[in-house]
């Protein structure tokens, strides 16, 4: 009887431990959206570059939210690929020292969610 006991209390302590670990990746951590109005102040944005950043942000988060509808290996592979599409155009639009500051913030970011 306690072996069965024991048993029980491990298989409980597993799933437990898986389902927290499965709301570690939910939705909202590929949440990316951001104060515009910060996001131009810290990056010195002329208002031509808040438009076209705006855009491409927003193209960004769409990405991210619609990769973390998919199964572990191929949200990995859609991060990746938002990732890298974003710091392409990101990198046309933003001279070297703001895309330096942008690549530094993305970084924390996906960091801070546990996505990197």
């Amino acid at each position: 009887m306690k072996k069965i006991v024991l048993t029980l209390v491990a298989l409980m302590s597993m799933t437990t431990m898986f389902a927290e670990n499965e709301g570690m990746n939910n939705t909202e951590s590929y949440n990316m959206t951001v104060n515009m109005n910060k996001l131009a102040k810290a990056l010195s944005l002329t208002m031509d570059q808040v438009e076209s950043v705006a855009e491409v942000h927003k193209t960004f988060s769409s990405e991210m939210m619609f990769a973390a509808q998919y199964g572990k290996d191929e949200r990995a592979k859609m991060v990746e690929k938002a990732i890298t599409k974003d710091l392409a155009y990101m990198h046309s639009i933003l001279n070297s020292e703001q895309y330096h500051k942008y690549l530094t913030l993305l970084n924390v970011t996906l960091a801070n969610r546990g996505l990197k």
